[in-house]
């Protein structure tokens, strides 16, 4: 998704509009190894900042002026209708499996993470480096949220343990690779756990990361 050649360092712009929460997230990236060339407080500011070139990544607050309702979607739509194919990872106050849904609903190359993981610097800069390479991330919190949704007669009952922590791993997009290191597993055992979960399911098992766990949230916000 990114411009960056490799051994270049990824080139961010931050939206938010509390100046000293986008300086800890430029703080925080500079220190992984991520250089923040553009840090605004705008969702429209943010579109043209892109618009001008010379970015590999956007970090943006979902809720910014004027309406402090859903702007930094509003901003990953556009980009996304614009032919943008930056990485983008959106940053919320709350774990709301609506708007990760409609954030991953944009395209491949998205994240959904809280703003608590400003706190977690090896989790943003990872996050960060993901979807700019075209991975999908979503906020482990948003995933247990839609996990624990009761329902004992639904497919998920027919999961194992070692299913549903796969599952759950998947869900936040993470590779084979790396449910297999995340899990102690081998990475041919994590494929037949992963072939097994999509059976279950009735969901396509798709090669391609993004589709892959925008399926597996579908289904779990569906039930």
């Amino acid at each position: 998704m990114t411009d960056a050649t490799p051994g270049t360092r990824l080139r961010a712009a931050v939206a938010d509009d509390a100046m000293l929460l986008r300086e800890g997230i430029g703080k925080v990236l500079a220190d992984g190894g991520v250089d923040v060339v553009v840090s605004v407080g705008s969702g429209e500011e943010l579109v043209a900042a892109v618009e001008s070139g010379g970015i590999d990544v956007a970090v943006l607050d979902i809720r910014m002026p004027p309406k402090f309702r859903d702007e930094g979607i509003v901003a990953l739509e556009t980009l996304r209708r614009q032919g943008s194919r930056i990485g983008v990872l959106l940053l919320s106050m709350y774990a709301t499996p609506e708007y990760a849904m409609r954030a991953l609903d944009a395209g491949a190359g998205t994240g959904y993470l809280l703003k608590e993981r400003v706190s977690e610097p090896h989790t943003l800069v990872a996050a960060v480096t993901t979807v700019s390479r075209g991975g999908s991330v979503v906020d482990p919190e948003v995933v247990a949220q839609l996990m624990n949704r009761p329902r004992a007669d639904g497919p998920l009952s027919t999961l194992t343990a070692r299913e549903l922590s796969v599952l759950e791993a998947m869900a936040q997009g993470n590779s084979n690779a790396g449910i297999s290191r995340q899990l102690f597993l081998g990475v041919k055992t994590v494929e037949t756990h992963v072939r097994n979960i999509m059976q279950k399911l009735g969901l396509d098992d798709s090669p391609d990361n993004h589709r892959r766990v925008l399926a597996v949230l579908a289904f779990l916000g569906s039930r």
